[in-house]
């Protein structure tokens, strides 16, 4: 699938697009859940950016003890290209470093991941190597650290070839400090989706070298990653692509410690269809996610659905927890899920809401698959179609981003128990 031909999103701003592929579905599911009124969870909206110097469109935010938030901006800053900031608990906004498109990145995309140093892990999708050109820009995307102190290292610039090039997901920390990610382009040169390459998934290690454990090729097994990946304590990978070529509708692949590749679920529609949010893991090797489409696919996107929550078990079933319609449960969920200790799943949509089709909703789904909504979006000071995934805190807090707000570039909210 060309990168050219999949339809846009705003992403929490006025400036950067979440790129979301097409769909081609088949077929009805036709197993409904109940979705229940709002519970008494409170959205507080902690922040609004501004614009301009002050940061447009954020990706996301995670937590320290001390209840600091971290982030980055796609866009804004002292220059066009982005932002690291750092949000207190009393509401003051710190801006930690300025992206300048240059050798150093450009356009953050995905969450932060801190290490125990409080030093901050990330990807841009363009500069660093300005010598690559990717989608047409100088650059194709760099991994980097940011110190307690705001101090930039550039730990690898992608060339777009075969170590890969525009990452548009976060990183995840292994327990020996290793960083993994992936690229949605770049890798197998025999492959076209970014303009070369379907992506590839690959580690960083604590001297900053680079490794390719899996290079996509765009057939069954999938290509053009753009969510973050998920480890588990015997060393697998799990991640998701959402699919290249025509009919494609995405994977979810399990890479061992060698770097051999299993498909453990292959999207076709009624299943769901292009996962683009994190997964969730329980002790017990279940996986858990969302698909932007498919489910029952006479709602929403002429056809498409509106898309699901999932569960993919270790023996490969998948039943299928929630399935949006786009009513007041709302619909299209472009962000993943987070788990709590008793199982439950929380995520948002994109669309639909209790007496509106625009603004999106935070929700709960049980174990059992009952959904409930946590809050339905204003498109106020609260914002409204909230894409980036939700963080979740030790006293199970959840933070998270939507577009628009005052200004109309964002905005960092929090929902309490």
């Amino acid at each position: 699938m060309d990168r050219t031909l999949r339809p846009k999103y705003w992403v929490c701003g006025s400036r950067s697009w979440f790129k979301l592929g097409t769909f081609i579905f088949l077929g009805i599911v036709v197993l409904l859940f109940a979705t229940t009124a709002a519970k008494a969870q409170t959205l507080t909206p902690l922040y609004e950016f501004q614009g301009g110097a002050d940061g447009e469109s954020p990706n996301g935010v995670v937590s320290d003890s001390a209840g600091n938030l971290y982030g980055t901006t796609i866009a804004g800053g002292q220059t066009i290209f982005g932002t690291v900031f750092k949000l207190s608990p009393s509401g003051a906004k710190t801006i930690l470093y300025n992206f300048t498109g240059g050798t150093d990145g450009g356009e953050p995309h995905g969450m932060l991941v801190r290490d125990a140093q409080g030093n901050l892990y990330g990807t841009t999708e363009y500069g660093g190597n300005l010598n690559a050109q990717c989608a047409g820009a100088q650059g194709c995307g760099v991994v980097f650290r940011i110190s307690p102190s705001g101090h930039e290292t550039v730990l690898h610039r992608f060339t777009g070839k075969a170590d890969g090039g525009q990452p548009l997901a976060g990183l995840t920390i292994g327990r020996s400090g290793n960083l993994y990610g992936t690229t949605a382009g770049g890798g197998n040169s025999g492959c076209s989706y970014f303009a070369v390459g379907c992506g590839v998934v690959f580690k960083i290690d604590s001297a900053g070298r680079e490794t390719v454990l899996y290079s996509f090729a765009g057939g069954s097994d999938g290509g053009g990653p753009e969510s973050p990946l998920l480890l588990d304590s015997s060393g697998n990978i799990y991640g998701s692509t959402t699919g290249v070529g025509a009919g494609s509708q995405g994977t979810i692949f399990k890479l061992d410690s060698i770097g051999h590749e299993t498909i453990l679920l292959t999207f076709n529609g009624t299943n769901g269809s292009q996962p683009y949010g994190a997964l969730a893991l329980d002790s017990k090797g279940n996986l858990y996610g969302t698909t932007y489409g498919g489910g029952n696919l006479n709602d929403c996107n002429q056809g498409f659905g509106c898309g699901i929550v999932f569960e993919l078990k270790p023996d490969g079933q998948e039943p299928i927890l929630n399935v949006f319609t786009g009513g007041s449960g709302g619909g299209l969920p472009v962000a993943g899920l987070v788990r709590d200790a008793k199982g439950n799943l929380y995520g948002t949509n994109v669309e639909g809401g209790e007496g509106t089709n625009c603004c999106g909703v935070a929700y709960e789904v049980t174990p059992s698959g009952v959904e409930t909504v946590l809050h339905t979006f204003t498109d106020g000071a609260d914002g409204g179609s909230p894409v980036t995934d939700l963080s979740q805190d030790g006293k199970g807090n959840l933070y998270g981003c939507a577009l628009g707000g005052t200004y109309g570039y964002g905005v960092i909210f929090e929902i309490t128990p």
